[in-house]
């Protein structure tokens, strides 16, 4: 039985996604990145074992996206963040044309065509007060917990605006809208429209197309998704059952499995498990350099271009610079 398996490690969540060979969601995991990525994508590879009920020996792929997807020890193929969230997208919703994901640490813009290869992007990565780790901290100041922040910011009656754009000004002005008694709800509701606001700036940059789809954790704040389609006057996709926080991991696992599917047709050997490939015994370890991340990701032949070329149908690798922008169509 064939069981593929996606991990997407973000800079605050990693998440992870088993599909089966009828492409079904089998189960998943989420748990807090930290600082150790490898033990991360070993931890949450752990839990998601656990919720489907399966061992490692059962998992016949691995497929890794995110920034961290290079210290993930077991992977068959590392796959760029925004080719994963771009096949995942069109899949999802084939109608989707442009994709926004609102991470802890950047926002991403993607345009895509119908066949979910990336025509265009942008990303904000400049400050933190564009992110969602300022509604994190907000809440915090505020007392709430990140699972509060919707259903409270919904109860606001006059959202007051967080104006601005640096995330050090814009504690401060939080701290003094506290300090002025405005209602928490109304502080927390203004910050939510001022990301959003910034996000469907972002948008505009890559060209706005009609078929919208919202990914990322922010797909689990009502109040989010109501700011941001007040903000751009149209809806928003957001897939079901909590998907569009793991959209990454589940593109992976996409691209992993049209893999795997491609080398049972031509009737080729499939790659060792993924409990061969995170058989540490077996393995050469390495220190990390930025050098061997740049030759491995340029190697000729590399699993992430196999992975890639072949189950997208794209260019191997978008090599961007992830922080930099293709030029909008």
């Amino acid at each position: 039985m064939v069981n593929v398996v996606g991990i997407d490690i973000g800079s605050t969540y990693t998440k992870a996604i088993c599909l089966n060979g009828e492409r079904k969601v089998v189960g998943t995991a989420v748990r807090r990145t930290g600082f150790k990525l490898a033990q991360a994508a070993e931890a949450v590879f752990d839990d998601l074992l656990q919720n489907c009920g399966l061992e490692r020996g059962d998992i016949t792929y691995v497929g890794a996206t995110g920034y961290g997807r290079y210290t993930v020890p077991f992977r068959h193929a590392q796959i760029t963040e925004l080719t994963a969230h771009a096949q995942a997208a069109v899949h999802l919703f084939p109608d989707t044309r442009t994709i926004l994901d609102i991470g802890g640490q950047d926002i991403k813009a993607i345009k895509v065509d119908e066949q979910g290869r990336v025509k265009a992007f942008r990303l904000n990565d400049k400050c933190a007060a564009g992110t969602g780790a300022f509604l994190e901290k907000t809440a915090r100041y505020l007392g709430l917990t990140t699972e509060d922040i919707g259903p409270y910011a919904m109860r606001s009656t006059n959202p007051k605006p967080i104006s601005s754009v640096c995330a050090v000004f814009a504690e401060s002005e939080v701290i003094n809208h506290l300090s002025n008694g405005i209602a928490a709800e109304d502080i927390m509701m203004g910050a939510m429209s001022s990301l959003g606001g910034r996000a469907i700036q972002l948008m505009r940059r890559v060209g706005l197309e009609p078929g919208y789809m919202l990914t990322g954790g922010m797909t689990r704040n009502v109040a989010m998704i109501t700011a941001l389609e007040r903000a751009l006057d149209a809806k928003f996709n957001v897939a079901p059952n909590g998907l569009g926080q793991l959209n990454g991991a589940y593109g992976a696992a996409y691209l992993g499995l049209r893999r795997v599917e491609k080398l049972l047709a031509e009737g080729k050997p499939i790659p060792p498990t993924a409990a061969q490939q995170g058989d540490s015994e077996k393995q050469t370890k390495r220190r990390w350099s930025a050098m061997a991340m740049t030759r491995k990701r340029y190697a000729a032949g590399a699993d992430a271009s196999h992975a890639d070329a072949d189950a997208a149908g794209a260019q191997p690798h978008v090599h961007a610079g992830e922080s930099a922008a293709a030029p909008a169509a």
